[in-house]
């Protein structure tokens, strides 16, 4: 078992790009925030990844869960679990890495 993201917790993408979560989930709490599903929202904001010229800069902008817990729900949906994987993905939809769980609330866990 693997502790549950909230909206407090903290996720960036690879290259340093902070991560912010909107959920529509206001029924489901652990540690006083929100748990947050793999349908919510994730924008990334401040990621620094450049390719080499033409392309130039080609940054995170969203996050895609592809592996998200397995038993656990909230509000019918997938809940997400600091071993949940999520692709960080660039404004054309391609993958730029997965993303990195740096806090989150220890009190309560899910599978």
């Amino acid at each position: 078992m693997a502790d549950l993201l909230t909206t407090a917790s903290q996720l960036m993408c690879p290259h340093g790009g902070t991560v912010t979560v909107v959920t529509s989930n206001t029924r489901s709490t652990a540690g006083g925030s929100a748990v947050v599903r793999s349908n919510d929202t994730f924008t990334v904001a401040g990621c620094t990844f450049t390719l080499p010229p033409p392309v130039g800069p080609h940054v995170c902008v969203r996050i895609q869960w592809v592996q998200p817990a397995t038993q656990s729900r909230a509000g019918g949906d997938f809940t997400l679990t600091q071993q949940s994987v999520g692709l960080c993905l660039a404004a054309d939809q391609a993958p730029q890495g997965t993303d990195q769980v740096v806090a989150t609330q220890p009190r309560v866990s899910g599978r």
